[in-house]
């Protein structure tokens, strides 16, 4: 260990930019056995590490970087895979520059470890030895319902199942995963690595039941009834509005509907064929993961031009800093410094541009950010065949929610008691995208997690 001095920071081998964008493969390779022990030699092995603590789920990062290092995969497959329900899907979406790469000790003047790539690689590596997840089979007469299959869901049933748990999920798609599957594209996430997971929770006892909507296809309290306790995770995927002139018209798209259309087009499922933007200009707007996922996209699907609009600068930008690279690399236009006043529309109602203000940054607020300010008078226009808000999303608040006595706040959040996960109505948990609004995959996985742990307590103490 400590070999930071001889030993540089080192990226995965990525696919070249002629190459990657021709097709939606992953464009990172996972590392060779050598690489990701020669990073995990750089480790220091802190005594405080700032790496695991900034991690949401508290991954023992340090202790499998040592085994990596040490050539122990076994132990290393083990330590990553007892804090994360699914560590090979977190090295790949993890915005690590901003958790634990952003804040690893070597990061200030000797470049990060490498913790994303290594962590993508145990397992990887570990799956090819024929080392699984431990699951002992249901052992208790107990029985919980999982409402969603995204990362919460997911997460909930994999630790109820190694409590030895029985575990229903209901999903109202026609395939698991939730947003790990239908909203990020496969170029950074390939649909085979969610169904490897949901097929070993499958074989840990997972009853998974998909196309059914809870509330519509099934009764909420039908599913109440037959269970000990429920999870709720059923996300966010309310887009949100800028309450723009114009943005109603029929060629101005929420994220999530282009990058569901496109998905289920590779899946060669039905899609609606107004997603095709081949040839056309496309103008994204909004700086975040989703946004540089719908540019990135949009460019492999041949659009004649692609444009990310974001009020800031590129330093501010809400997504992760590798994905804003990728995307500069792929050919992406960036404006930055932009806020959009109104959708420009023809004579047919049909949107053809963007009408921005330029901004600036002002005075710092109570959190440190500096504010957003526009600049009279610098209106200009952007022109554009196919309009994308990429604003983020909240949760879409499901009926059964109120009628079972469990309340929302004012955004539509469902309310949680943030220790135990319940809702205000006892035996029913929640956690998630649906409790904290958009966030990132970690922090749902970590809920599900922190939920199945107090679904247990209660349920076998």
């Amino acid at each position: 260990m400590r070999e930071y001095l001889s030993t540089e920071r080192i990226e995965p081998v990525k696919r070249l930019v002629v190459e990657r964008t021709k097709d939606f493969g992953e464009i990172y390779e996972v590392f060779s056995i050598n690489d990701a022990a020669s990073q995990s030699e750089r480790c220091i092995q802190c005594g405080d590490p700032f790496c695991l603590n900034k991690c949401p789920l508290h991954n023992y990062i340090p202790q499998w970087l040592k085994a990596v290092a040490e050539k122990d995969l076994e132990f290393a497959f083990k330590l990553s895979n007892e804090p994360s329900p699914f560590p090979e899907v977190m090295g790949r979406v993890c915005p690590h520059d901003r958790l634990c790469e952003g804040d690893c000790t070597l990061n200030d003047g000797h470049g990060a470890i490498t913790i994303g790539s290594v962590e993508t690689h145990i397992t990887e590596e570990g799956f090819k030895h024929g080392f699984k997840p431990y699951f002992p089979g249901i052992t208790t007469n107990k029985k919980v319902a999982v409402i969603g299959s995204g990362p919460a869901g997911l997460s909930a049933a994999t630790y109820l199942l190694r409590s030895g748990i029985s575990v229903t999920m209901y999903e109202r798609s026609d395939r698991a995963g939730g947003l790990l599957t239908y909203g990020i594209p496969n170029f950074k996430l390939d649909k085979k690595i969610v169904e490897r997971r949901v097929k070993l929770l499958q074989e840990g006892g997972l009853k998974l039941i998909l196309n059914c909507e809870v509330g519509k296809d099934i009764p909420f309290e039908e599913i109440a009834n037959e269970h000990d306790a429920m999870f709720i995770g059923v996300g966010a995927t309310k887009a949100k509005k800028a309450s723009l002139l114009g943005e109603n018209a029929r060629n101005v798209y929420a994220a999530m509907d282009y990058l569901t259309a496109i998905q289920k087009k590779h899946f060669k499922l039905s899609y609606d064929k107004k997603f095709d933007f081949k040839d056309l200009n496309v103008v994204v707007v909004g700086g975040g993961d989703t946004a540089m996922d719908c540019l990135r996209t949009a460019k492999r699907e041949g659009a004649k031009s692609v444009t990310c609009l974001y009020r800031r600068d590129a330093y501010n930008m809400p997504g992760s800093q590798k994905e804003y690279k990728n995307a500069m690399e792929e050919g992406v236009d960036f404006t930055f410094f932009v806020a959009p006043k109104e959708i420009i529309l023809n004579e047919s109602g049909v949107a053809v541009a963007v009408e921005v203000i330029k901004t600036t940054l002002g005075a710092k607020d109570a959190t440190g950010r500096q504010k957003m300010e526009e600049i009279k008078g610098s209106e200009f226009r952007v022109n554009a065949d196919i309009i994308i808000m990429s604003l983020g999303f909240d949760p879409s608040i499901p009926s059964f929610l109120a009628e079972n006595g469990i309340d929302t706040n004012s955004w539509g959040g469902i309310i949680i008691d943030e220790k135990t996960y319940e809702t205000t109505t006892a035996g029913i948990y929640a956690g998630g995208d649906c409790f904290r609004g958009a966030d990132l995959v970690v922090t749902a996985a970590f809920d599900g997690r922190e939920a199945a742990r107090s679904i247990t307590k209660s349920l076998l103490s």
